[in-house]
């Protein structure tokens, strides 16, 4: 049966119709709302922040390292410079991939893989966000072009030109300048972040790191408009930055070349003062290295070698070295056993070539087996007798001798630059109780007297030591820098002067160490043969290894780097001091007879004119009468 026909209804299709219009007319409108909304948000209400953020897309704040401070010898003489260099820069946050174009940067400069390895290293430190790390130093015009030419492929890497730090002496100030290396991230925590902005170098040791405030200036900025790959269009602002104050350090070149040349190549150190200053002339710690090799970053084969070298070269021998002082301590313990008062110039001390203590049977050898019969100060100090100075140290006591050691800067820090100084050790009581757990012994004491046992000094503070002799007493810190921007540099904790009850004391002292020169029967009169002046001095042996007790020591039988270290003391002229010299010869086993020289070399170097005449602001000629009353 057919199906009725449909009639189609108008009105209804009409009322669809019209729905869906409202309904999409009702959509379309929202939709315009909530744009409109959101553009009146962005356009209206984050007007501020949009803007700035737009203005900080174009507009960047660039720092502007300062120029470090240069450092000169005290005769103008450059031992650090700045000198020009083009590295190559990468942005991390704007190379994408960064690995990858290290990659082609290893690639485009034709570089090994260890070379790659560093880079590495370099991008991983620590660093601030956006700030350009120089992955390669000293880039040759071949390069600068190679990178130029794939600069497409090598987003966020660039090609910057910047002052290094150059040291044109080479290896002469290695251990009293120091060297300059890159920040690691340890450091990066401590400065001060918007100061070392664009820094990324900073002193490692000597002057370069105790005045690095000084030396580094302040950072100065500028706000350059870039476009959208990062390229500089045009400077906005400018603030310069203030560059780093310059330094006049107190040495002096002529005489570290000759104090160098005088150790002729052997392990030791050497440090020259001015008593009256305390200024550092010379200090040698020998062998030294080139401080050039560390500041833009040294390989790690070349490292290894210095590293691992059995001679040392980084370490700073003049500061860190620890040595037992020997028979160098000598005049000092001889003023404290006159200011004591437990002897007198003319005290004398019998010396069978050894000294017992009451009720014990040990020997306490004298260097001298045969002894020296009865001797007064001016005779034990002349020829350094050790049973005269055991006997003195078991008068004074530990409490005491410990007592005047330390105002003579045994056991303590003595500079006023220097950070790397070691403090040595002036053994002492409670030291023992507090290290050892043991108490002293009345022996302990004995070997002190003559600068052995526990007692540990670097040259750097006998030196300080023979100073206060010259001086009488007047306390002047060793420093290394003359002036800083033209100011001299001040002591914030001065140390007294040794004021004794009887000043005469130090000229008995200063006369016995001149018979050690000129005496006839001194230890090391050969050393002042020819000398047009006259020089007070002490030698010293300091035992690497020890010896058994009634044996002698033979250096046959001893390993060359086992046998001792020969060290010597003095200052000249005697009786108007300008230069007072400590000198260290590793494995030199004769104080009197390797490092006496030494000191001599260094004294001519300094007091003698270009003709090898005695300068005349120095004259103090040894007389021919008194040469004959002494002999």
């Amino acid at each position: 049966m057919p199906q009725p026909i449909r009639i189609k209804d108008h009105e209804k299709d009409a009322r669809l119709v019209r729905g869906r219009v409202v309904f999409g007319a009702i959509a379309v409108v929202a939709l315009i709302c909530v744009l409109i909304a959101r553009l009146y948000f962005l356009q209206v209400i984050q007007y501020e922040y949009h803007s700035t953020l737009s203005e900080n897309n174009r507009v960047h704040v660039q720092p502007i390292p300062p120029t470090r401070g240069l450092i000169f010898d005290r005769n103008g003489v450059v031992v650090a410079d700045n000198r020009p260099s083009f590295s190559l820069s990468m942005t991390r946050e704007r190379s994408g991939d960064w690995q990858q174009v290290l990659d082609v940067i290893v690639e485009v400069l034709e570089l090994t893989p260890e070379d790659r390895v560093i880079f590495e290293k370099r991008m991983r430190q620590g660093r601030r966000p956006f700030e350009p790390v120089p992955i390669l130093f000293e880039l040759t015009e071949e390069q600068i072009a190679r990178i130029a030419v794939n600069q497409f492929r090598l987003p966020g890497v660039e090609v910057v030109a910047q002052l290094v730090r150059h040291y044109p002496q080479g290896p002469h100030f290695a251990h009293s300048v120091g060297y300059m290396g890159r920040i690691n991230e340890k450091e990066l925590k401590s400065l001060d972040p918007v100061n070392y902005s664009g820094t990324h170098h900073i002193g490692k040791t000597g002057i370069e790191r105790f005045y690095e405030p000084e030396l580094h200036g302040q950072v100065g900025y500028e706000e350059v408009e870039t476009n959208a790959r990062g390229r500089v269009l045009r400077v906005l602002k400018r603030t310069d930055p203030i560059p780093g104050k310059d330094i006049v350090l107190s040495l002096d070149i002529k005489l570290q070349e000759a104090a160098e040349a005088a150790l002729g190549g052997r392990r030791g150190a050497v440090v020259a003062l001015d008593p009256k200053t305390g200024e550092v002339l010379a200090m040698v710690s020998a062998p030294s290295f080139d401080p050039n090799l560390f500041v833009t970053g040294i390989s790690f084969k070349a490292y290894a070698e210095l590293r691992d070298s059995i001679d040392r070269p980084l370490f700073n021998r003049v500061l860190r070295g620890l040595y037992p002082p020997g028979s160098t301590i000598k005049p000092a313990v001889a003023i404290a056993g006159l200011d004591a008062g437990v002897v007198t110039a003319s005290s004398r001390v019998y010396d069978p070539g050894y000294y017992q203590l009451p009720n014990y049977d040990h020997k306490y050898r004298n260097w001298n087996r045969t002894g020296d019969g009865y001797v007064d100060l001016d005779t034990a100090i002349m020829r350094s007798n050790d049973t005269y100075f055991y006997d003195l140290a078991h008068k004074l006591g530990i409490d005491r001798l410990s007592a005047y050691m330390s105002k003579f800067g045994i056991g303590q820090k003595v500079s006023l630059d220097m950070f790397e100084e070691s403090p040595g050790l002036m053994p002492t009581r409670e030291w023992k109780r507090a290290t050892r757990r043991q108490a002293w012994f009345p022996g302990e004491t004995l070997i002190l007297g003559i600068g052995q046992g526990y007692m540990q000094s670097t040259p750097l503070q006998l030196a300080q030591a023979t100073a206060l002799v010259a001086s009488k007493g007047v306390w002047n810190r060793p420093h290394l820098a003359k002036t800083v921007e033209g100011e001299r540099p001040k002591d914030e904790d001065p140390m007294p002067d040794i004021i004794l009850r009887d000043p005469s004391d130090w000229a008995k002292v200063n006369h016995g160490m001149q018979q050690v020169m000129h005496g006839a029967r001194g230890t090391a009169r050969k050393a002042a043969i020819g000398a047009q002046y006259r020089i007070a001095g002490k030698s010293g042996t300091a035992q690497v290894v020890a010896i058994k007790q009634g044996e002698k020591y033979d250096r046959s039988k001893v390993q060359e780097r086992h046998r001792d270290h020969a060290l010597f003391v003095g200052f000249a002229p005697a009786d108007n001091p300008q230069i007072v010299v400590s000198v260290m010869v590793e494995n030199g086993e004769s104080g009197s007879g390797v490092a006496a020289p030494v000191v001599r070399q260094i004294m001519d170097a300094w007091l003698l004119d270009q003709d090898g005449r005695l300068k005349a602001e120095y004259a103090s000629p040894i007389s021919a009468e008194a040469t004959a009353r002494e002999e």
